[in-house]
């Protein structure tokens, strides 16, 4: 079952309502626009963005409460040494998976972030000794606001942003990634010790719900 709730769990539980709030305001304003013959040029852009960040951050959050989706009819039918053993082998799996992706993922942003990419294959080696920075790529159509002008020092030489680089919301792939690879560890070290048996969420969320809806009744 899934830990309770913290204040890590409400502040990253926040972050998501919000981004998926911000989405909804901003695709409804511009279908309000169009309705008036006119068009939000960074609208369709921002969202696309912000969904990206949404399912990312959310997949590292619903990893972390074990509300990953699955079928645990197999689960339920053995006994919990085995079920232990098949939790371990899905962690290990779900451990490797992450750190790929998180390799991959620092190694598509670095660039624009004016870092270097790490070299090997599949393990990181090292990093490349010369490599060319993209910290001027723009995206298509999002302004940038004012508050983000100390980037146009940091990663463009001083020279002014037109729209806002690249960088910024594609910084969600090295975060997210590196957050759901620290989730991965977590429930790694959850199943060694047993506080967990599975990485996905059980029937017990069911119950969850029905006593959720009880003590509601009762108020």
């Amino acid at each position: 079952m899934s830990d309770e709730r913290s204040p890590i769990d409400a502040i990253e539980e926040t972050i998501i309502a919000s981004i998926l709030g911000v989405m909804t305001l901003i695709t409804f304003a511009n279908v309000v626009v169009r309705k008036l013959g006119g068009n939000i040029l960074w609208a369709q852009e921002v969202t696309v963005f912000l969904f990206a960040w949404l399912v990312i951050l959310g997949a590292s959050y619903a990893l972390k409460k074990s509300e990953h989706l699955g079928v645990d009819a197999v689960i339920n039918a053995v006994s919990p040494p085995v079920r232990r053993t098949m939790g371990l082998i899905a962690g290990a799996c779900v451990f490797a998976f992450a750190f790929l992706m998180f390799k991959g993922a620092w190694d598509f942003w670095a660039n624009f972030g004016e870092f270097p990419e790490t070299t090997g294959r599949w393990f990181p080696t090292g990093f490349e000794e010369s490599f060319r920075g993209k910290g001027w790529y723009e995206t298509t159509s999002t302004p940038i606001p004012n508050f983000m002008r100390f980037l146009e020092d940091w990663f463009n030489f001083g020279e002014s942003y037109d729209k806002m680089p690249r960088l910024v919301p594609y910084l969600v792939l090295p975060l997210g990634m590196g957050l759901f690879f620290l989730r991965a560890v977590q429930v790694c070290i959850k199943l060694y010790t047993g506080r967990i048996d599975r990485l996905i969420v059980s029937h017990e969320a069911e119950d969850d719900v029905e006593n959720a809806a009880k003590t509601l009744e009762g108020r």
